[in-house]
């Protein structure tokens, strides 16, 4: 990177505090006693994230709770990235395929969430933090982005005539087959365009 294209090292001190000041409200709110304190300290960090929304970079901020501009998102990504499965019929060879084999078809719906949960929280695109996680334990943002794509998937599949949903269970079986193949592109849009704009 040239010396032009670097942002500058106060800057990135910026990022650091900031994440820094994160991290400490984050430990304060496990510390707190109350519900009421609890609340405080998540509203501190609602505030502390919207005041960096102000912030001209797009990367490297701070991507916190799951609202309703992250799930217009996570549904723009996903169409973006779904449109082309709907009218590839590859889509339903590769579904009718794990049809004939089950754990294929888990295997796909494993890969798509782990690829999921690598964007949001492992490849570092955004400092992606949990906030008021479901039964304390799974993140609402993984449980919107994977929701949506799953929903597309299936409204736009079964919209457009690719899937049927019958009273037969073999035709529902290989509707879900289907779906899921779909599924792993969609979720990978609904990822990347919930973190990339850096809400």
């Amino acid at each position: 990177m040239s010396q032009s294209n670097r942002p500058p090292a106060d800057m990135d001190v910026e990022d650091d505090e900031f994440a820094n000041l994160f991290d400490e409200l984050q430990e304060l709110e496990q510390l707190v006693d109350s519900e009421d304190e609890r609340q405080q300290v998540r509203d501190a960090m609602r505030a502390a994230a919207d005041s960096q929304d102000h912030e001209p970079a797009t990367f490297g901020r701070v991507v916190w709770g799951f609202g309703r501009s992250d799930l217009a998102e996570a549904l723009l990504g996903s169409l973006l990235f779904g449109i082309p499965m709907a009218v590839e019929g590859g889509t339903v060879d590769a579904g009718r395929h794990i049809a004939q084999h089950p754990l294929y078809l888990a295997a796909t719906i494993v890969i798509a969430i782990g690829l999921v949960v690598s964007i949001l929280y492992v490849a570092d695109f955004q400092d992606v933090r949990v906030a008021n996680p479901i039964f304390g334990l799974i993140p609402r943002r993984l449980v919107g982005v994977t929701g949506t794509a799953l929903v597309v998937s299936i409204a736009l599949l079964t919209g457009w005539g690719l899937v049927e949903w019958s009273a037969d269970p073999a035709v529902v079986y290989e509707s879900a087959c289907i779906c899921a193949v779909a599924f792993v592109p969609m979720a990978i849009g609904a990822a990347l365009g919930d973190i990339l704009p850096g809400n």
